[in-house]
């Protein structure tokens, strides 16, 4: 009867809805993974990418809080209260106590009291924070809230979607309870005990960071008190390994150990009847046992304190913001079907972004070398100078690649590094483009082609006209006029912008023209001149004897 009547207690204490209107403006949360009537997962890309990739966050590591677990067991509720936190450390949230004033309303992800979920998907919170860890390396601090599990209208394949992707993009996945850690709660846990058994296996690396297991309405403080020391004590007891226990129990214990460089456990006393029982609870701390806000003021600081942030890293790399939109991307691809993947394609998936991170970092390489020899500011580079820094910068950025750890073996690697090669001679073909463009010889390419044909032809009308060839004259003047003519059109495209393509037709004239006809001469007329005078300047260095009758004698 007790527990029964707990468990009613407890439904209560979650989330607040924020009304359904236009897109709110100041910081919400932003809903990224999106449920489908057909209990279909999709991944809103371009909410996700504004977040990840804004400039001051995209190449900051990230710290990823995410919780987890049943539905209406108070998971936005909590994460409002790290909203506090973060405000008060990290943001501009004042002096004073960061837990706020007692009359003061819970404000953030949406929570609501009763017994209908509220959340869907997985949603961000549209404020990222920036920190500084101990060690000196910049993050991103970014908070996960996720639709809670074994309501009435989720699967059981739903509810395995959320979690699983819940816990390959976090850092720290709390895994909120009710009450105290059961056996089926650590069942839920199987899929990434052996992920975690191939991951170890394919890099010898500890795949997660930190599993925070929260057990919340804790009420047998006379077994084990509430808070971390507790929370230790039954962690022991339930992760226990024992010969009396089946085998299956006994290596999904040691396999839980060994995927998560930490895990630990929180006991949380009940918030209260004030907050269980009325329907017009709108998270004041007036209203909230003091106990219930002690374990908060103990639960917070030792998961967002800056010495206690813990950052994302995969096969042993820190992930940056950029890197992890690539994770969401390959996570998603794999749980769109009607089944939940096999452990081997979630390691496959995050080979593969592994490999597509290490791919962006080493283009990023080739870009900025790149922009500092031919950048937009920077002036005309000959076209072999420019190719020799275009391998230059290869070479460094297919270096970058390599010195990177990934995972998947080196077969699996070398189809990403042939289509990085691929892709830096794309981004070469457009920076030569660019280069070619600045070329203030080739931009006077066509108005010098046309005028130059002009005038011989003027030249030549005259001439013809002398020798009486009239018809041959006229011919001339002709083709002077229509050359004209097409010079008046190719400067008003050029200034309007309009008819465009006939602008290229024009210009891939004037080159036709230039390469077939005018540079021939050209070069054969300077190779003559360069001989003429290489024979003028031979003559002169001939020495001479002395002169005889008046004349000098060669020797």
């Amino acid at each position: 009867m007790t527990g029964g009547a707990d468990r009613n207690l407890d439904s209560a204490v979650t989330e607040k809805p924020a009304p359904a209107a236009a897109p709110r403006s100041g910081p919400h949360g932003v809903q990224v993974v999106t449920t489908g009537a057909d209990h279909t997962f999709a991944l809103d890309e371009e909410a996700l990418s504004k977040l990840l990739l804004a400039e001051d966050v995209r190449d900051r590591a990230v710290v990823v809080l995410s919780v987890a677990g049943a539905f209406r067991k108070g998971k936005s509720f909590l994460l409002d209260f790290f909203l506090r936190y973060m405000h008060h450390k990290y943001g501009s949230g004042g002096g004073g106590e960061w837990l706020g004033e007692e009359d003061e309303p819970l404000v953030g992800f949406s929570w609501r009291g009763g017994s209908e979920r509220d959340t869907t998907g997985i949603l961000m919170w549209s404020e990222i924070f920036k920190a500084t860890l101990d060690d000196g390396e910049k993050v991103a601090i970014i908070l996960l809230d996720t639709q809670g599990a074994f309501d009435s209208e989720s699967t059981v394949r739903d509810c395995a979607t959320v979690f699983a992707l819940s816990t390959m993009l976090s850092s720290v996945q709390i895994y909120n309870l009710s009450q105290n850690i059961q056996e089926d709660d650590l069942q839920h846990l199987q899929l990434f005990t052996e992920y975690g058994r191939l991951a170890l296996e394919d890099s010898g690396r500890t795949p997660f960071q930190r599993l925070q297991f929260l057990v919340r309405d804790w009420s047998f403080p006379y077994e084990a008190p509430y808070g971390a020391d507790g929370g230790h004590t039954i962690l022991q007891r339930r992760l226990k390994v024992s010969d009396k226990q089946h085998p299956e129990l006994q290596s999904l214990r040691k396999h839980i150990a060994a995927c998560f460089e930490e895990v630990a456990c929180f006991l949380m006393p009940h918030p209260g009847l004030k907050v269980a029982t009325n329907p017009h609870f709108d998270g004041r701390l007036s209203d909230i046992e003091g106990e219930f806000k002690r374990s908060l003021q103990q639960l917070v600081p030792m998961l967002l304190a800056p010495r206690n942030l813990v950052a994302k890293r995969i096969n042993g790399q820190p992930v940056r913001a950029k890197d992890l939109l690539h994770y969401f991307r390959c996570y998603m691809t794999i749980y769109k079907g009607n089944d939940l993947p096999e452990p081997k394609s979630m390691l496959v998936a995050t080979a593969e972004a592994n490999n597509l991170t290490a791919v962006a970092e080493a283009r990023d390489v080739y870009t900025a070398l790149m922009e500092e020899v031919c950048g937009g500011a920077r002036p005309y580079l000959q076209h072999q100078l420019l190719h020799a820094e275009h391998q230059r910068a290869r070479d460094k950025a297919l270096l970058a690649f390599h010195a990177k750890r990934k995972m998947g073996g080196d077969d699996f690697s070398r189809t990403y590094r042939d289509q990085l090669a691929l892709d830096l001679e794309e981004h070469y073909q457009q920076f030569r483009a660019h280069n070619e463009s600045k070329n203030i010889f080739k931009a006077a390419r066509t108005p010098s082609v046309f005028c130059a044909l002009a005038l011989v032809l003027y030249v030549a009308s005259g001439v013809l006209g002398l020798l009486a060839l009239y018809p041959l004259a006229n011919l001339c003047n002709l083709a002077m006029g229509l050359a004209l003519l097409t010079l008046l059109l190719w400067a008003y495209i050029r200034y309007s912008g309009e008819m465009r393509e006939l602008g290229v037709t024009i210009d891939d004239i004037a080159n036709f023209i230039w390469d077939n006809l005018m540079k021939p001469v050209y070069q054969s007329c300077l190779e003559k001149g360069m001989e003429q005078a290489a024979a003028a300047a031979a003559e002169r260095a001939l020495p001479t004897t002395p002169t005889v009758n008046g004349k000098h004698k060669a020797l």
